[in-house]
């Protein structure tokens, strides 16, 4: 995975042991928060999927398996504005017209390599006209219409970094700072294993700290990956707090614990061993676990059963996007 989770120093362990503990926050409390902001301005046109910039991080050694699972289901639906970061060309891929973009990162998981690809990500959306960039990994699924009802809640002109931290508590570094000192600082962020969202009227005011070089710069500065390096910078560098949403999901939680009526509404979802078990979503049906051990394709024909390797049986069934999204 290009989560990052291992990269973030002592906090690991507690990342891990945290994570099935952490308190689910609430929707409620979130909607309620959005439709503050959305009270506060003027109307807007509506958002399209299509303002939505979408950066899937992942490396040459991966393309054949967890990307290929992806092109095969939600990016199907978002293809033209989803770009892939990767660290290897792929003719494959770039001849069935996805997006694929090769950086100059190197291949390894180290927090220098995943900081280089968020660099990536960051100014190849501002050199866009998309009003969100929106991060996810190689192991996450997109619902793409649960994220567009998440962030059409957000006016597009309003600071915001939504995703779901992966502490229950702020994370803790050491800043670096010259003559060889060091002060402690605090910060909440959004674990990139799960993806996470700015708009971008904050990606703007981060310019100083993210664009071209300095993403890379900041990052060492903390000496802490890349989702961790993007939560220093809003919450230290600019004082704007982080939205806590918790429909965002990673590999290093347990997904069993989502009500299979609760999946749809989800904005991303994962998969991944854990303690020597595959950790996903319980659904039962549609494709076996041997089949699908992901749960990814029996999502995505849940989703969008008319897809023509989607079993017959369900072609005529309403979808889930048709029984729960607006």
């Amino acid at each position: 995975s290009q989560s990052s989770f291992l990269f973030c120093s002592v906090n690991l362990l507690l990342s891990i042991n945290c994570t099935w503990i952490l308190p689910c926050l609430s929707w409620h409390s979130l909607t309620e928060s959005s439709s503050h902001y959305k009270s506060q301005q003027f109307p807007q046109p509506p958002l399209e999927l299509t303002d939505i910039f979408i950066a899937v991080k992942t490396t040459g050694r991966f393309h054949k398996t967890r990307l290929a699972l992806l092109l095969e289901t939600w990016i199907s639906k978002t293809k033209d504005h989803t770009y892939i970061f990767t660290d290897s060309p792929d003719e494959d891929v770039s001849s069935e017209g996805f997006n694929i973009v090769v950086t100059d990162c190197p291949p390894e998981h180290s927090h220098q390599a995943l900081s280089c690809k968020m660099a990536a990500e960051y100014d190849h959306f501002m050199a866009s006209d998309k009003k969100w960039l929106c991060h996810v990994d190689d192991d996450n699924y997109v619902n793409p219409g649960a994220l567009l009802s998440l962030l059409e809640a957000f006016p597009a002109d309003s600071d915001i970094y939504v995703g779901k931290p992966s502490l229950d508590r702020p994370m803790r570094a050491q800043e670096m700072l010259e003559g060889n000192k060091t002060r402690d600082v605090h910060f909440w962020f959004a674990t990139g294993g799960a993806g996470f969202c700015l708009s971008r009227k904050l990606a703007e005011k981060m310019a100083p700290w993210a664009s071209g070089p300095r993403f890379e710069q900041t990052s060492a500065v903390i000496m802490l990956p890349d989702d961790c390096t993007v939560g220093f910078i809003v919450e230290r560098r600019l004082g704007i707090s982080m939205v806590h949403s918790n429909m965002f999901h990673s590999h290093l939680e347990n997904l069993l614990l989502l009500v299979p009526s609760d999946i749809p509404k989800q904005v991303t979802l994962s998969y991944g061993w854990f303690e020597n078990k595959m950790n996903s979503v319980e659904l039962k049906g549609v494709f076996t676990k041997d089949e699908d051990p992901s749960r990814f394709r029996t999502v995505h024909c849940l989703l969008y059963p008319t897809t023509s390797w989607c079993p017959v049986a369900l072609k005529s069934a309403l979808s889930w996007n048709q029984h729960v999204l607006p």
